[in-house]
């Protein structure tokens, strides 16, 4: 059930949500556009979802449901900038996750992550 109140996880740097999916300890998220995904790569291991698509493919119980996505583990939020992100991360604590909006791709890439293309 979306609870637009619910509050999102405390915040989480790029260098935080890097170690920790290393560790497999948190799942990462890219909520921008296919298109954006292309042009640039994303973060190595993460799962593509665009913002539209994460109320239909994060819910545990829709028919829809992404099975890499777990509401027992902590997700790790970017898109381009981080605006997307948050609206993403906010969606995602309505459902029950723990998520962090972790910015943009940019701040991934400068705190070292690794990418894949």
């Amino acid at each position: 059930m979306f609870n637009p109140f619910a509050k999102s996880a405390p915040p989480l740097t790029c260098a935080e949500a890097i170690a920790k999916a290393a560790a497999g300890e948190l799942t990462l998220l890219d909520c921008r556009e296919l298109s954006e995904v292309q042009a640039s790569g994303t973060a190595a291991g993460a799962v593509h979802i665009p913002l539209a698509l994460v109320p239909l493919k994060a819910a545990p119980k829709a028919p829809d449901h992404d099975a890499r996505l777990d509401p027992a583990k902590p997700v790790a939020v970017f898109c381009a900038m981080g605006g997307r992100a948050g609206r993403a991360a906010q969606a995602l604590t309505a459902m029950g996750y723990k998520a962090h909006n972790i910015g943009g791709f940019g701040d991934w890439c400068a705190a070292g992550g690794p990418v894949t293309r």
